[in-house]
């Protein structure tokens, strides 16, 4: 998978702007507050219709301006892709080769990217939603039922969850309404909890040896996964299905009390282990770190199991975060394999050929020059 060309019209601090890339590595240098991150930003809005750094889509678009778009230009294994994005105060509207998608779900998934920030740290350090997040994001990429799912789950979520607290202050009385929307929630709930496990499970292949590598063979990592109901290897959907009906029923009274739905995926976590040990509670900056790394590397050996394609590495602003030796693990994983863009204030003291060897960029003020 290579971006070959990326088109910016009002998009945050860029005006217009039309950029070129090379099939490696791209690095995109500037001092702060100048675009760099924006630019990578764009990148992955273009492939996942959303933003990693805000929830409010009128943040994308320019000072005073009606809308923002994104149009790239990509190579994949069968042939060239064009992608469209635009963001307006109305709502998204995406293309796939000029022809609009009806759903966002169709979308995500046509350009993969893995995205490293110094943010990612949170994946191990942040709060169950970080890593909720992540999951979605990364299974959307490879599974586009997966976001259908999941985008049905949120809603009927919703309505139940207003209901329940409709019953709660007993403005409602009658439950049979509650029943049909769990009916509907369980059997959601079940196929997104299935794919979050056999993900998760693919992913600790990948990240395993990556990680073990990295710490010079003194660490081995494992990923668990805290769902609501248990889950094993051989467990089948309609087993989930009934795991998650019968603790509804356990629920039901505590649930109408809080008004709120109490369990689902929405309230799953996953756990990084270091040599039987939680990193998060009991890891070093140093292993919470290699975790991290081992995780976006795995994500991207995954994606290129699973799709035939290699997705495009975003770097923003994270290789002065990592050591000598975890940065030149980094540029090694890449080299040769994916098309990568890196953002940097500086390249300076970084020897490694992979670096001497990229297409370099300047950003000041929203203009991009090579």
């Amino acid at each position: 998978m290579l971006l070959t060309h990326l088109s910016l019209k009002n998009y945050r601090n860029y005006n217009s702007q039309e950029v070129t890339f090379a099939n490696h590595v791209n690095i995109i240098l500037g001092e702060n507050a100048q675009g760099k991150t924006n630019l990578m930003e764009a990148i992955y809005v273009l492939a996942m219709a959303k933003s990693h750094r805000t929830a409010n889509d009128k943040e994308l678009i320019r000072w005073e301006a009606e809308y923002a778009k994104i149009e790239g230009r990509a190579m994949k294994r069968n042939g060239p892709l064009s992608l469209q994005l635009v963001v307006s105060k109305k709502g998204k509207k995406a293309k796939i080769n000029h022809i609009e998608q009806r759903k966002l779900s169709q979308y995500i998934g046509h350009l993969p990217v893995v995205l490293f920030a110094p943010e990612d740290l949170y994946l191990v350090k942040g709060g169950p939603q970080v890593r909720r997040r992540f999951i979605d994001m990364e299974i959307g990429q490879i599974s586009p039922v997966y976001m259908h799912d999941l985008s049905l789950y949120q809603k009927i979520l919703q309505q139940r969850n207003h209901y329940l607290k409709a019953l709660q202050t007993r403005q409602q009385r009658d439950e049979t309404m509650l029943s049909v929307l769990t009916e509907q929630l369980v059997e959601l709930a079940a196929k997104i909890t299935l794919k979050r496990y056999e993900f998760l499970r693919l992913l600790q292949k990948w990240a395993e040896p990556i990680h073990h590598e990295i710490s010079r063979g003194l660490e081995n990592l494992s990923i668990r996964y805290h769902p609501s109901v248990d889950v094993s290897e051989k467990i089948e959907l309609s087993r989930i299905v009934e795991a998650y009906s019968e603790k509804f029923v356990k629920i039901k009274e505590k649930e109408i009390e809080r008004g709120l739905t109490l369990a689902g995926p929405h309230r799953d976590d996953l756990s990084f282990d270091v040599n039987g040990k939680d990193v998060q509670t009991f890891g070093s900056q140093g292993q919470q770190r290699t975790t991290a790394l081992s995780v976006k590397l795995a994500e991207i050996e995954l994606i290129f199991k699973e799709t035939g394609d290699y997705p495009i590495l975003l770097l923003d602003d994270v290789l002065s975060e990592l050591d000598d030796f975890r940065q030149t693990h980094l540029l090694n994983a890449i080299r040769q394999k994916v098309q990568t863009f890196v953002t940097t204030t500086s390249i300076d003291g970084i020897e490694h050929d992979v670096i001497k060897e990229a297409a370099v960029y300047h950003v000041c003020s929203g203009q991009i020059t090579q």
